[in-house]
Order: C-alpha cells, then structure tokens, then sequence
C-alpha cells in the first residue's frame, strides 16, 4: 500500500509546549513539522525502541488512520473536522502518567474522564461517514483472531476495534518491548516525564500520511474557532 493516502484524528498537543518536546524529543520526529526532533535529554538510545510510534508522531488516536471514500475529498474532510471542532467545549482529561500496555509503554490518564469517553465517541461518529470500506488486507492487518467478538464487531463497522466502550485514551511512546525491559522503560520515562501538567484538550489535529512515510500535521483545529 506504498501508493496509499490515509488521514487520521489525533489530539497533538500544541508545538513548543512542555508536553510536545518530552513526546517529539523521546520519538525524534515533529509531525507538525515533518522534521527531527531535538532529542529528550538522556534518551540518545531511544530510537532502537520507538520506531512504531515514529511513523505516527506523538499523538493520542480519536479517528482511527482511514482512506477517504470514493467521491471524498481533503476538503470534505477538514470541512467536518472543522465543523466537530468550532463550538466544541474543552475536554478535561486530567495528569497523565506512564504506564505499560499490552507490552508498549505510554502516557495515559491518572483517573478516568467521562467527558473524554464521550468526545472520542463524537469524533468516530462524525468521521466515519468520509472513510472508505475496509479492504481484505487492512482487515487482516488488525489481527482479527486476537480480538474479542465484540471488537471484531466494531472493527467491522467503524474500521477500528478500540473505539466507544473499547476506546482508552494513550499518547504512546514506545514499541512492544520485551517484559524483562518494560518496567525501567517505564519507570525511566515517568521520572523524565515527572508530574507533568493537568492536561485539557481544546484542539484536534489532521494529519495525512502519504503512502508508508510518516504522518505529518495537515491542519490543527483549536476549538470555538466559529465563535
């Protein structure tokens, strides 16, 4: 799928913002940009474990990467993103903190937040109707064996297993590791990451990627832009 364009739905947080260089400095790459990053101190290594993440740019998923259907185009797409965002209130979503999951490590909500729940639902919902069918290979490559039938049902109409109840807010910063390495990963990026502060989210983020390279940041839309 080299020759593929997909477009995705992340929170980004916003450039030069504390959050923003501990999470481009640990991957090495600025999708706002589509350049390096300068590196987080004391984690020169870190390249050898962050590949994964890399290609995506530090993020949090809320669509799911997706091929625009036939007759779409980028403009119906930012016209919607645009449209979710305008009058959209903030969404508290609270501190963060480094934890292991399913192997990979990543900074997730210290306490859960309803409201967050319910904006990543809107965010499905209102993209959805611009995404193209699945194809064979991109259902193949969610590993359909290894989710619960419930999931298998949501990836099958929403394009994406872990969405409404199965949806859990991650800004993910490395690859599956071994189990041996995963606790000092984590507890090497929690101290480097420290108390971090109340995260709030108040804009989303389009990003494009353009056949395998990285995604890169297409359009940040704060919210009550309209207003």
């Amino acid at each position: 799928m080299s020759d593929c364009r997909r477009y995705a739905l992340y929170y980004t947080p916003a450039p030069g913002t504390p959050l923003a260089r501990f999470g481009n400095g640990l991957l090495g790459y600025d999708s706002a940009t589509g350049a390096a990053a300068p590196p987080l101190p004391g984690f020169a290594e870190a390249g050898a474990v962050t590949a994964s993440p890399r290609r995506y740019g530090f993020h949090a998923t809320l669509k799911a990467p997706m091929r625009l259907g036939e007759g779409i185009g980028e403009d119906d797409l930012i016209a919607a993103a645009a449209a979710l965002s305008a009058d959209h209130p903030p969404v508290a979503v609270g501190r963060l903190a480094v934890a292991t999951l399913g192997g990979f490590t990543a900074l997730v909500p210290v306490e859960a937040s309803p409201d967050l729940g319910l904006f990543a639902a809107e965010c499905v919902a209102a993209l959805d109707p611009l995404r193209a069918p699945l194809t064979a290979a991109e259902l193949a490559r969610r590993n359909p064996e290894r989710l619960s039938p419930r999931q298998r049902a949501l990836l099958a109409r929403w394009g994406y297993p872990h969405v409404f109840e199965e949806f859990r807010f991650h800004m993910t910063l490395t690859d599956a590791l071994p189990e041996a390495e995963r606790e000092p990963w984590r507890a090497r990026l929690q101290a480097a990451y420290g108390a971090g502060e109340p995260l709030v989210i108040d804009a989303v983020t389009l990003l494009r990627q353009e056949g395998d390279a990285p995604f890169r940041v297409l359009r940040r839309l704060p919210f009550g832009a309209a207003r």
